[in-house]
């Protein structure tokens, strides 16, 4: 079985603002001297993970990501009838376990300082732990045997062995990704443009002055994206207890969230659900390579959607040339305008 599966997807987005930076505007690069809209790496994985395709297909077998897990535990423990000081205190010694706690006089003092990701396994046993605190039976007292009876080193939580997760004080439960996933880039250059827009109050009178109620301005871009995705199907396994079924479903939900889930920024703005018009699979155990450089210099002219196919699938074939096979037998293409290929069977190929 190959160990590579590698992922190459085009999308076209109309004009939107999927990734803000620090000032609002689009997130972008620089890349083959001219400036590109990018969308990063933890917003594409957010979008997918999110997305109602993983929840459906994967339900279960989701982590969650959070600070809150000692609000959870305290919450569940004060609705059973125990005191809300008891609760916290109970709280507070099982969420330390995945990272440094807040301080007892903040105002949310059973949460986490980072954002943790914990697995259905793990949550289970913290209230679990929680319970027979609270029934009286006392928690191991030594941190590193609280730590042994609470977390696990591979669970059935797809998104955490996809995606890994980092434990400061406790490395040893940390886990390597088996995904890994590019920063999406547009394959031409692009302009940040802004739209100036207005707001008027429903309740303005016309005796009033004709003015607007609210003023703003939003920057956007649009274009055709090329992003990448490499998973180590071998690790993936290993992630999930070697579990080979979850392992070929996890594989099913990403290509299926990758094609068809778009980040949230400002969609009430801009409506940009998009879906992948071009996505191409590969399995093979060679070195895994990304085929941004089909983009370097960047597409120009009428249409960039098929001017960015032809230049991808020219820097694959010449990456052979040079290198030999790359992957093993054929690609998996799913090419939307020209009416080949289907989601269906790239997730089949992906699996197989």
């Amino acid at each position: 079985m190959a160990r590579f599966i590698q992922l190459h997807a085009l999308t076209v987005y109309a004009p939107s603002n999927l990734n803000r930076d620090d000032t609002g505007r689009p997130k972008t690069a620089r890349f083959g001297g001219v400036e590109r809209l990018r969308i990063s790496s933890q917003a594409l994985k957010r979008a997918i993970r999110t997305s109602d395709g993983f929840k459906e297909r994967l339900k279960q077998h989701r982590g969650t990501r959070t600070q809150r897990l000692g609000e959870t535990i305290q919450q569940h423990l004060v609705a059973k009838g125990h005191t809300p000081e008891a609760a916290l205190e109970i709280a507070r010694r099982i969420a330390e376990v995945f990272g440094k706690l807040k301080d007892p006089k903040d105002a949310n003092p059973a949460q986490i300082e980072q954002l943790a990701f914990i697995s259905p396994e793990e949550q289970a046993q913290a209230i679990a732990l929680a319970d027979q605190a609270a029934s009286g039976k006392k928690l191991p007292e030594k941190k590193d045997e609280l730590v042994e009876a609470l977390l696990r080193k591979t669970d059935t939580a797809v998104d955490i062995a996809m995606f890994g997760r980092m434990l400061a004080d406790n490395p040893e439960f940390n886990r390597e990704a088996a995904v890994q996933i590019a920063h999406a880039i547009t394959t031409h250059k692009v302009d940040v443009e802004d739209d100036f827009y207005t707001a008027v109050d429903d309740l303005k009178r016309s005796a009033e002055d004709a003015g607007a109620g609210f003023i703003g301005e939003l920057g956007f871009g649009s274009g055709v994206f090329y992003t990448y995705a490499c998973i180590d199907r071998g690790l993936l396994e290993s992630n999930l207890g070697g579990n080979a079924a979850l392992a070929g479903e996890a594989i099913a939900a990403l290509i299926e969230g990758l094609a068809t889930a778009s980040p949230g920024g400002k969609q009430a703005s801009f409506a940009s659900r998009a879906r992948a018009s071009y996505l191409r699979a590969e399995q093979g155990s060679q070195q895994p390579r990304s085929l941004a450089a089909a983009f370097f210099k960047p597409v120009r002219g009428e249409d960039l959607f098929a001017l960015s196919v032809a230049a991808l699938d020219k820097t694959a074939s010449d990456m052979t040339k040079a290198y030999g096979a790359c992957f093993d037998g054929e690609p998996r293409v799913m090419n939307v305008a020209a009416g080949t290929g289907t989601l269906h069977d790239v997730i089949a190929f992906a699996r197989s």
